[in-house]
């Protein structure tokens, strides 16, 4: 199974919505209905109050804020900040499947369509947590998730995403995923890519995203072994432009997801300029799983992920994630 990202409490809820506060909570809620009170934001108490929950809090303290002072705690994120720091508070105010949704709508709203944002949250995740997000998203705006991002793309990207989308990765059997079966499919992706003048990539797809991890390290081995390269590099020669990205970062997800995300950070930060947006995303969701992704991250760039957000960030948007990253995995403290 490809890894979850999501707090267990998410995937408790989608079951049970039965949840216990706690002192706790409520006085982080008053906390920042106190850094919010009167005139003028106290920014830092705001940041310390929010930012250093966890997933799991960050939950239970976006649902009883409403209980306890009647306003929305992103509406009030909203009202009291702007620019990436107010994003990224009216993300970290939210649970975080419907943090994901509103990335969602974030990056479909409007004129043209930021795929850069959505391949991330689509692609290479599990079975469970699509489910959730799909069921967030309808619950939030009302429209089904297949069928925004069927409207939303086109070509080699829709195919993929509507694929990803439907989350029916199947999950391992050591009598059914064989050696010997991994080599009839690393055929097939062979056949529907380099073999045939213009490429399947429905079929393709198929493969990478029907296809247990376990499994995939299988078909990459047997492809390696009689192509010479791997299914990444195979897929860089077949595909292109934001569609390639998608799919690297599908397959890199089941075979190295650690590194895919540690890369994707990278990304956020490459070239001229920051992309605000994508990195603020990236520090959000991937919280759960976050000293992973920050040893990969060290391994790769011999750069820890602090620095590089000290790098690229400034004043209360920096101060905000580094205090996720501090939450997330104490060994980050700045």
């Amino acid at each position: 199974m490809s890894i979850n990202i999501y707090p267990e409490i998410t995937h408790r809820l989608a079951q049970n919505p039965e949840l216990d506060f706690g002192t706790e909570i409520d006085a982080t809620c008053t906390e920042i209905h106190e850094a919010c009170k009167g005139w003028g934001t106290d920014e830092k108490r705001l940041i310390k109050a929010l930012a250093s929950c966890d997933g799991e809090a960050r939950t239970k303290v976006s649902l009883r804020y409403k209980e306890l002072h009647g306003k929305e705690l992103k509406a009030l994120m909203k009202s009291e900040c702007s620019g990436d720091f107010g994003t990224a508070l009216q993300l970290l105010a939210l649970p975080p499947d419907v943090a994901e949704a509103a990335l969602i709508r974030m990056a479909t709203k409007g004129l043209g369509t930021t795929e850069k944002i959505l391949y991330p949250i689509i692609c290479g995740r599990t079975n469970a947590e699509i489910d959730i997000l799909k069921k967030a998203y309808f619950k939030t705006y009302g429209k089904d998730l297949g069928q925004l991002v069927g409207s939303e793309t086109s070509g080699d990207l829709h195919k993929l995403f509507i694929t990803c989308v439907q989350g029916v990765e199947e999950e391992f059997d050591p009598k059914y995923h064989t050696d010997e079966k991994a080599k009839e499919d690393a055929e097939a992706f062979y056949k529907a890519g380099q073999a045939r003048w213009g490429t399947d990539e429905k079929e393709i797809f198929k493969i990478i995203c029907l296809s247990p991890p376990q499994y995939v390290t299988m078909i990459d081995r047997a492809y390696a072994d009689k192509h010479g390269y791997t299914l990444s590099k195979a897929l860089e020669k077949e595909l292109s432009g934001i569609t390639e990205k998608g799919a690297l970062f599908t397959l890199g997800m089941k075979i190295k997801p650690y590194e895919t995300i540690a890369h994707l950070i990278k990304s956020a930060c490459a070239g001229f300029g920051t992309d605000e947006l994508l990195l603020t995303s990236c520090i959000i969701r991937y919280q759960p799983v976050w000293s992973k992704v920050a040893l990969a991250h060290m391994e790769l760039y011999g750069k820890s992920v602090p620095d590089r957000v000290k790098s690229e960030t400034s004043r209360n948007y920096k101060k905000v994630l580094l205090e996720v990253l501090t939450t997330s995995w104490p060994a980050a403290a700045y």
